[in-house]
């Protein structure tokens, strides 16, 4: 596997494995934590060479999905002081669901690229 992709794995693997542990004061803290805590877990199966194409382009397109589905109509921004926390907490969880998206994607492609398909 090429060294950037293994670079970009182990850095969000450890960055997921943060997001996970941060969850503990979220009003929906276990559904987050089980969030990251997959994410992290697929992101080390890529970094060891364990992960099948079909997981991260399959979850990465239901995070994205997720992201479409919590984005708010009226987006206020991501600090509390932009606008109502209800929004302001559905917009946080919307863009964390398309930061994973991204990631797992990129991990598509870098799996597509080492089977050459």
């Amino acid at each position: 596997m090429n060294r950037l992709f293994k670079v970009i794995g182990y850095l969000f693997t450890v960055l997921f494995a943060l997001g996970a542990a941060v969850q503990y004061n979220d009003p929906d803290s276990l559904a987050w934590i089980m969030i990251y805590a997959l994410a992290a877990i697929i992101s080390l199966l890529f970094v060891l060479n364990k992960l099948k194409i079909i997981v991260p382009l399959v979850l990465g397109v239901l995070c994205f999905i997720g992201f479409v589905y919590l984005y708010p109509a009226d987006f206020q921004g991501f600090d509390l002081n932009d606008g109502d926390i209800k929004t302001v907490e559905l917009g946080r969880e919307a863009f964390g669901l398309l930061i994973i998206a991204l990631v797992f994607f990129i991990y598509t492609f870098g799996l597509k690229r080492k089977l050459k398909i």
